[in-house]
């Protein structure tokens, strides 16, 4: 009996790398086959040669924040080039973190309408935009929260057809400090965690009191943390629920999916 890949053993369909503190030489060794590269800023976009190198023995998708100077449709779309040939794009609006001013103020549903027609095949970023994305047609991306079982359960009874796709972090662990370490950070960024937390709470697993309990229960909404066999639960669960692709970004770095 083949031994079945770390990355299969917990039912994920794509992996999401982060060029910060991800290494990307590492990453062609993933046994799987689609790769969704995150959009951490202009400085830290990897270059044509690189981004190629990865598209050779993956399905490589690249996000592209259409808000952004270089890909923005409407404007400055000069890094679109950058994308190899072989690669897909995820559009979305852009994270607030990675904009400048001036390009958080920029319309977002002609961008993405915009970027839709020059790249048919690109998958939709759905945060926040979940109506014009929707609209746009293509694979739905969003973001694992509390709700994202019972919305997408909804959008299937109406008799949606199209690929949907989540995307959340990673941590296969039973130990909550470590959960708390890898996963806690991104999980205080989203909004309504960001209001429960008390103001200057720790977000790891330093944090205590209300803050950690907080913490410990959001990112068991917003990442999928636990044992092997119970994140594996929890992706097929997602599949069941009407999820087509499961993109887990390794929270605690590669390895433990090599």
């Amino acid at each position: 009996m083949l031994r079945e890949e770390p990355v299969a053993r917990v039912g994920l369909d794509a992996i999401a790398l982060k060029p910060k503190e991800h290494s990307l030489s590492d990453a062609r060794e993933l046994a799987v086959d689609t790769l969704c590269l995150d959009y951490e800023g202009r400085e830290h976009l990897p270059d044509e040669a690189t981004l190629d190198r990865l598209a050779r023995d993956h399905d490589l998708l690249v996000t592209t924040p259409v808000r952004a100077d270089g890909f923005d449709p409407l404007g400055d779309d000069s890094l679109v080039d950058s994308v190899p040939e072989r690669a897909g794009r995820i559009l979305v609006a852009g994270h607030p973190a990675y904009l400048t001013d001036e390009e958080k103020r920029r319309a977002i549903a002609p961008r993405l309408s915009a970027a839709r027609e020059e790249a048919p095949d690109a998958w939709v970023g759905t945060e926040g935009v979940e109506r014009v994305a929707m609209a746009l047609g293509g694979t739905q991306y969003d973001l694992l929260s509390r709700g994202t079982a019972n919305s997408v359960r909804a959008v299937r009874t109406t008799g949606f057809e199209g690929e949907i796709a989540v995307y959340a972090p990673v941590v296969v662990s039973d130990a909550e400090d470590e959960i708390l370490d890898a996963a806690g950070p991104y999980t205080a960024r989203r909004g309504v965690v960001r209001r429960a937390l008390p103001d200057g709470a720790p977000d790891d697993s330093t944090a205590t009191g209300r803050a950690r309990e907080v913490l410990s229960a959001a990112v068991r909404d917003f990442a999928l943390v636990g044992s092997q066999d119970e994140v594996r639960a929890q992706t097929d669960a997602l599949r069941e629920a009407g999820v087509d692709t499961v993109v887990g970004y390794p929270a605690r770095g590669l390895a433990e999916f090599l």
